[in-house]
């Protein structure tokens, strides 16, 4: 299995590496879709072992070549404020085709749209809880199911739908990994009650808007698009070209019994490189060479970190725990060498995540999900970190945090000079809280320090392994930094009901 722990990691770092190499090569310049072939080369290089199903890797490859392509065709850029949502007209085309192509599904995806209309207690509740901030920060469009979050919710109604468990697993996850459109569970109720609408009609309209992205997801998503006042190119042409070249792989893999919630994942998660994670407004973040070095320090802890414990790895999932853990570790050990640390953050943006609320009652949905990421992120560094700390004591020597067993290599941030010389990028004397003003800039845009690049490409290395099985959402505690250090909301979460 060697071999294939080095394939994993050969390509996520590939991924990761396209996208910092360009950004760092291209920042501060104009941004255009062809500055992202070099991701899409990378991805084209993917291949399938023998023990990996060549159908999920096809799922994978194919959705970045058609999104590369149908972007390119269709803009020469794209503007800031429209590329977050790149990564949300892949899953509305693929729940179509598969409710096309089999009518069981679709039945099923019918009687959970009944069972929302039905559901407008739970909806109702919920939607006044994120609307106040009642969970405090948190990730309306998580990949998990921590309470506030789209999937949670979505996933108490298919409980109560009498359909096959497959096809209940494939609607969570159809929003979860899977972006069923941009729309995240509050957003409509909080707007109609501050325009003056009562409780009971903003709740009835939350439910319409909910039932519209299961029951046309690519109208829904082209008309939400069109609220957002999206300009960069024309939506309902991408999802046209998008369906016309997918439509056969998503047949391919639905032929070789890949799980549904698998289908609608993996195609979406992995095309954001492309005008996202390598965009304008990345280009932008990264003109500042602190914010640029935290993530080339990061990814060079990560690619040593892997590739160390090569030869020791017992499964698939090793990979992925090191590669996100060595990162978090990175970015908190950062953290600390301007004297913050995790709880001292989470406590922070927490306090100013409820003054928010409180000064933007219409702030979008998806406002602090980024800010729950960074935070998870470096709480979960921390106890790495912390641990190592107290083994170490006094002593001298190495910082060298572990996890499970596997050691954390922090050496690339002491060889980063700007990260080890803050003073050249403020008042010399002074250079005290320089990495951490990077890092809060980084709160808001945390994706290659998390990264999504590797976990998109190891999440599919595994989906591949693991066809029949939802890898979609997470179905475990998710270990929340806000709800461990500030708040209680445990008794809210569903990750252990998830179906």
């Amino acid at each position: 299995m060697v071999e294939l722990y080095e394939k994993m990691v050969k390509e996520a770092m590939m991924a990761q590496k396209a996208d910092v190499k360009t950004v760092k090569e291209k920042r501060g310049t104009k941004f255009h879709i062809k500055d992202t072939k070099a991701y899409l080369d990378v991805v084209q290089q993917m291949e399938a072992t023998a023990e990996q199903a060549e159908s999920v890797i096809n799922l994978h490859k194919n959705s970045v070549k058609t999104h590369y392509h149908a972007l390119d065709s269709l803009t020469d850029t794209i503007r800031p404020e429209d590329d977050p949502f790149v990564e949300h007209y892949q899953t509305p085309v693929v729940l179509e085709i598969l409710r096309d192509e089999d009518p069981a599904f679709e039945e099923s995806l019918n009687k959970f749209i009944d069972a929302i209309g039905k559901a407008e207690a739970l909806i109702g509740k919920e939607v006044v809880r994120r609307y106040g901030g009642f969970y405090g920060p948190t990730c309306v469009v998580d990949f998990a199911l921590m309470p506030g979050s789209t999937s949670n919710t979505i996933n108490r109604i298919v409980k109560t739908v009498d359909i096959p468990l497959q096809h209940q697993q494939a609607i969570l996850a159809a929003k979860s990994w899977g972006m069923n459109t941009s729309y995240g569970i509050g957003e409509v109720f909080a707007n109609e009650i501050e325009s003056g609408t009562t409780v009971a009609q903003a709740v009835e309209k939350e439910i319409a808007e909910i039932k519209h992205i299961y029951q046309e997801p690519v109208a829904a998503q082209a008309d939400l698009m069109d609220g957002a006042g999206h300009t960069s190119f024309d939506v309902r042409k991408y999802m046209s070209e998008y369906r016309d070249k997918m439509e056969s792989t998503v047949k391919a893999a639905m032929d070789d019994g890949v799980h549904y919630g698998n289908i609608l994942t993996v195609p979406a998660y992995c095309v954001g490189d492309i005008s996202h994670h390598i965009a304008q407004s990345t280009f932008n973040m990264c003109k500042d060479d602190v914010t640029m070095a935290i993530i080339e320090a990061t990814t060079d802890v990560m690619d040593s970190t892997l590739n160390k414990a090569l030869p020791n790895f017992k499964s698939e999932y090793e990979v992925l725990s090191l590669a996100t853990g060595s990162s978090a570790c990175a970015v908190e050990y950062i953290l600390e060498l301007d004297g913050f640390n995790a709880p001292a953050v989470v406590d922070l943006l927490t306090q100013r995540f409820h003054n928010y609320v409180q000064l933007n009652p219409t702030r979008g949905a998806a406002a602090e999900l980024h800010n729950s990421d960074f935070m998870d992120m470096i709480y979960r560094g921390w106890g790495h970190i912390d641990q190592a700390r107290k083994l170490l004591n006094g002593s001298s020597g190495k910082l060298v945090p572990k996890l499970a067993g596997f050691e954390v290599d922090l050496e690339p941030i002491h060889q980063n000079e700007v990260i080890m010389n803050p003073q050249r990028y403020t008042y010399p004397a002074c250079a005290i809280t320089v990495r951490f003003s990077s890092l809060m800039r980084l709160a808001d845009y945390p994706c290659l320090l998390t990264s999504e690049p590797v976990t998109a490409t190891l999440m599919t290395n595994i989906i591949a392994l693991h066809k029949e099985s939802p890898a979609s959402p997470a179905r475990t505690c998710k270990n929340c930094a806000a709800a461990t250090l500030v708040d209680f909301r445990h008794n809210h979460c569903q990750w252990r009901e998830a179906v």
